[in-house]
């Protein structure tokens, strides 16, 4: 585990359509948006390909775990999508995570960029975790989401999960305190 934090979703995902509809850094701003709505490490995040992004579903090896996983393509994906189909790498299926230079961007470079668009202890992991706490959110903080996201993302506990996601102790307390 990496000691980046999760960024806010709704932060995350305004900023990738910044970069985007601004033209600053478009493959970037996509690498956001994939990253925060795929849950994917890294290095599974910079495999995708357009073709696979324009699907409404695909499936992938893991690198790390050698798992098949099969990954919806959801609107808000599909609406970053539409500022790049007139990219011919776009039209031929290539890389959408590629430098001004045409190679595909390296972990380093992400990480580079993550401290520049983002605040705080940041790095391309923290894309991986914004999932992770968008997720968990989405469903009232529930004890099931922690189970669905513990088999999503692999870890071996509930208990991994929940550190990783860096839920507090106050706020499991206020789940108690809620009921």
């Amino acid at each position: 585990m990496t000691g980046s934090i999760y960024i806010d979703y709704n932060k995350a995902l305004h900023k990738g359509l910044k970069l985007i509809k601004s033209k600053e850094n478009p493959n970037f701003g996509l690498l956001i948006i994939c990253g925060i709505n795929l849950g994917l490490r890294i290095d599974d995040l910079l495999q995708l390909t357009f073709d696979q992004l324009k699907q409404d579903s695909f499936t992938i090896e893991e690198g790390k775990t050698k798992k098949k996983r099969t990954l919806k393509v959801n609107d808000a994906i599909k609406n970053a999508l539409k500022h790049f189909e007139d990219d011919i790498t776009y039209q031929l299926g290539g890389s959408p995570f590629t430098s001004q230079k045409g190679s595909v961007y390296s972990v380093q470079h992400i990480n580079r960029l993550m401290k520049k668009y983002f605040k705080g202890k940041v790095s391309s992991h923290s894309l991986r975790k914004s999932f992770g706490r968008r997720v968990w959110l989405n469903d009232n903080q529930s004890e099931r989401a922690l189970v669905y996201l513990s088999q999503l993302l692999n870890h071996s506990s509930t208990h991994t999960t929940r550190t990783y996601l860096g839920i507090q102790q106050e706020e499991l307390d206020n789940i108690y305190m809620n009921l």
